[in-house]
């Protein structure tokens, strides 16, 4: 039997027959220190270091040494089932050989710390994994744990959200179960960057201040997705009827994939109506638009649905050269530059292009500009009629205005299956 004992930010270690009858032991230099007193004097001990080797060891033990009948211990931080070792154990030996005990995580301690419920919350990891995901993650809730790792840590978290304008504070808590040395400081994105951090760092939070406080649910999370999408026009602010119509936003919106840790550009965004949408999926999202009262109405259209939504104000491409890369773009305007603006984003998307024509003339420039950035496209002319009212308490069809929708996908994630950023694990 292999028991994974959780340790560092919950009460200290107690007397336990699997500490004291153990033959082989591994945890940290930190964790094998603490429960010296505790473990048999001709235990071997392993340090964990990476975990393959210590694995490897495990694995002997258990196949070729335990003649005695001695078990082995793991000790980790915290729970090791939330983001921890318990995974490798599982995977490696299987559930039933694991006799699991939990400690305190670093995530609920930071909450715990600062005197905030953490059921709504998301949690990711950065620790082994690329920055980007916590980053956008980050930007899209108003209540994240990271857990950091080497180059991941609060300065460069907070030097990404610095850059991208986000309004957030961070929370970086430090040796949480540590009597003495245990710290937590509250700081904006700047002044983390500034600072070095060193390797004691278990966990950052967060926060948008003003909504830390989610209404009472019973599902734990950041928040469902949405219970409805592609919302009607009437749900938007817009001019004149300048909006991508529902019918419209409901083909891009599936083309386009935004999910959690995802970035999405939303280009001539005029209401901001694909920007918003994305949001409510859990994306980050970026809108760019030319005008003034745009740029307001945007604003205003993202806090009537309680979503974050940067807007940039600029004319494309021009402005999308201080952008971070996104997952996805859906381009609704353009005009005279729209071939350009379909090449400036190609040449960045990770995963899909999405682009609304009115002109059938634009069409092959489009499918040429997405095919010169090695995208696979295709798409669709959309002809939709609404039921309207007639006297007499009778119907007829109102067509709406025809609109190509052409998208692109890069063929390496065509049949790329979607990953749940809480369970996104290095490569």
């Amino acid at each position: 039997m292999i028991t994974v004992f959780g340790t560092g930010t919950g009460a200290p270690l107690s007397p336990d027959p699997a500490l004291s009858s153990a033959g082989l032991v591994v945890g940290g230099r930190r964790h094998l220190d603490t429960a010296e007193a505790l473990l048999a004097p001709g235990a071997e001990r392993v340090v964990l270091g990476p975990l393959a080797p210590a694995l490897d060891s495990v694995e002997r033990y258990v196949k070729n040494e335990n003649e005695t009948g001695q078990g082995v211990v793991v000790l980790a931080s915290g729970d090791p089932g939330f983001f921890g070792i318990v995974r490798a154990l599982a995977e490696r030996f299987g559930p039933a050989a694991l006799d699991v005990r939990p400690g305190v995580s670093s995530v609920a301690t930071a909450f715990a710390r600062v005197g905030l419920p953490w059921d709504d919350a998301a949690v990711v990891s950065a620790h082994g994994r690329d920055l980007r995901t916590a980053l956008n993650v980050c930007r899209a809730y108003p209540k994240t744990a990271v857990l950091t790792g080497p180059g991941a840590g609060p300065a460069e978290l907070g030097a990404e959200l610095a850059h991208r304008g986000a309004d957030r504070v961070l929370v970086v808590a430090s040796r949480l179960g540590d009597p003495e040395h245990e710290s937590l400081e509250r700081v904006t994105p700047s002044e983390a960057t500034a600072r070095d951090w060193g390797d004691a760092v278990n966990v950052v939070l967060c926060l948008d201040e003003k909504r830390v406080l989610a209404p009472v649910r019973t599902l734990a999370g950041p928040g469902r997705p949405p219970a409805r999408w592609a919302l009607d026009e009437s749900e938007f602010a817009h001019r004149d009827s300048m909006i991508t119509k529902f019918e419209v936003r409901a083909l891009a919106l599936a083309r386009l994939g935004p999910r959690p840790g995802d970035l999405v550009w939303d280009i001539g965004a005029g209401s901001g109506s694909v920007a918003v949408e994305c949001a409510r999926f859990g994306a980050a999202a970026v809108a760019v638009e030319k005008t003034v009262d745009g740029v307001a109405r945007i604003r205003d259209n993202a806090a009537s649905h309680g979503v974050d939504v940067r807007v940039v104000h600029g004319a494309a491409p021009t402005v999308l050269s201080d952008l971070a890369d996104p997952d996805a773009v859906f381009i609704g305007g353009g005009g005279r530059e729209l071939t350009a603006i379909v090449t400036a984003c190609a040449r960045r998307t990770r995963r899909s292009v999405v682009v609304a024509v009115a002109a059938v003339d634009r069409v092959g420039a489009v499918r040429d500009a997405l095919g010169a950035a090695g995208f696979v496209s295709d798409g669709v002319l959309l002809q939709s009629s609404r039921l309207a009212p007639l006297p007499g308490d009778v119907s007829r069809l109102a067509a709406a205005n025809p609109v190509f929708l052409v998208w692109g996908v890069r063929p390496e994630t065509e049949s790329a299956t979607s990953v749940d950023f809480l369970e996104r694990r290095s490569s």
